[in-house]
């Protein structure tokens, strides 16, 4: 939720955003949220709820969180060619590991127009 909240939360309220900064990121209960919010248990509950299914249905829609993660993944893999490249020394294994690299920058969308 964290997460989605970082992306999305602009999209919310200001009363979801601060239910969802006060659950998952300060690990409050819904009894503290509830007093924070001037409202019932029953009510925080509700409302935490709804903005969690919007935070969702955002991401579902949009995949911003997604993609996000499969650029860091990408990222990841490419800098851990590029030291395994440094490790090993520039052999025989050098233009399988740049087709590789270059596949990588290109999933990125990073090609020549960057």
């Amino acid at each position: 939720m964290s997460r989605l909240h970082d992306f999305y939360g602009g999209l919310l309220t200001s009363r979801q955003r601060r239910m969802i900064e006060l659950k998952y990121e300060l690990d409050w209960s819904l009894g503290e949220i509830a007093a924070d919010l001037g409202t019932t248990r029953q009510a925080a509950y509700d409302s935490l709820r709804r903005a969690e299914s919007s935070l969702e249905t955002f991401e579902q829609v949009l995949g911003l969180a997604a993609q996000a993660e499969d650029r860091a993944r990408l990222a990841r893999e490419a800098g851990e060619q590029l030291d395994s490249l440094l490790q090993e020394g520039l052999g025989e294994t050098l233009a399988a590991r740049l087709e590789r690299i270059k596949a990588i920058v290109e999933e990125l969308g990073w090609g020549a127009d960057r």
